[in-house]
């Protein structure tokens, strides 16, 4: 044996420096991710949470002092009374939540219907009719809002909100994003059902709904907050004031000689509250129908 290798051992090696540039690189990536949400936050939440802080200010807080005031330093609560003795609220939200009950019922019925049948049901015309939906898709409403009032007018549904509901029965939007996860469920399990001797109404309803669950509730929760938010549609079909629509009646909080921000914010923040209180109920079937790609997991 020589001496060098007896007596001597192989120089330490520099470690390398590519995954110190690998951790930089990956910090770096976090810290502009991370930029991006906050980013999105102030941009998303900001306007609520200035809604929020200007419907608590009191008569001694300023509202256009540079830069903007968000905790107010005479908080009330009298906004929301204030609203609530203006307007009739309750009767309000009590027809916004009927239209948005039909609206919901028919997405869900309908839209899950259609979806089922351009996805996996084979018949004539099928590529026609999803042309029809995505055409529909891509027509602004503004555009057809007249004819929609005609043809409500001469089925005698002006100033109902059946009328504010009709419309919106179906929406192209839902109708495409179920066809698109009935298109996920793999043909096996009908072709299983099939052979069993189930009819197309007992696969849809046995076999291919329970897999569509979660979104169905994203459809639902769709529906709702349109129906719930739209505000040109029932300002146009509606003329009673009792049948008016809550995001119609809080026109009322702007006058032509008075217009006080605090209350139209109050308005704006009770509007609101049913919105959170019906997502919160369907959060966790809303983030799985996300999730779950038309394939229970």
């Amino acid at each position: 044996m020589t001496a060098t290798n007896a007596g001597t051992f192989p120089a330490p090696q520099v470690p390398p420096q590519q995954p110190l540039r690998r951790r930089k690189r990956a910090s770096g990536a976090t810290v502009a991710r991370y930029a991006v949400l906050i980013l999105m936050v102030l941009l998303l939440a900001g306007p609520l949470i200035w809604q929020l802080s200007l419907s608590l200010k009191g008569a001694g807080d300023a509202l256009y002092e540079r830069p903007p005031q968000l905790i107010p330093q005479d908080p009330t609560l009298e906004n929301y009374s204030s609203v609530l003795d203006r307007i009739p609220v309750l009767r309000f939200v009590f027809n916004s939540a009927i239209v948005a009950a039909i609206v919901v019922g028919g997405n869900v019925l309908f839209a899950t219907a259609a979806g089922f049948a351009l996805a996996r049901l084979q018949f004539r015309f099928r590529g026609a009719a999803m042309a029809l939906f995505v055409a529909a898709l891509l027509v602004p409403v503004e555009a057809i809002i007249i004819a929609q009032f005609l043809l409500v007018r001469s089925a005698g549904l002006t100033d109902s909100l059946l009328g504010v509901a009709l419309p919106t029965l179906v929406a192209p939007l839902n109708v495409l994003l179920m066809r698109n996860v009935f298109l996920g469920i793999p043909d096996e399990l009908e072709e299983a059902a099939v052979i069993d001797g189930a009819n197309v109404w007992q696969r849809f309803l046995r076999i291919c709904l329970p897999q569509v669950k979660g979104v169905v509730t994203v459809v639902a929760i769709f529906a709702f907050v349109g129906s719930w938010n739209d505000f040109l549609w029932p300002l146009i079909v509606l003329s009673s004031e009792s049948n008016y629509t809550l995001t119609v009646g809080l026109n009322y909080l702007r006058g032509t000689f008075y217009d006080d921000p605090r209350l139209i914010a109050a308005g704006t923040i009770i509007a609101l509250v049913p919105i959170i209180v019906f997502f919160a109920a369907l959060q966790r079937y809303f983030v799985r129908g996300l999730e779950q790609g038309g394939i229970k997991g």
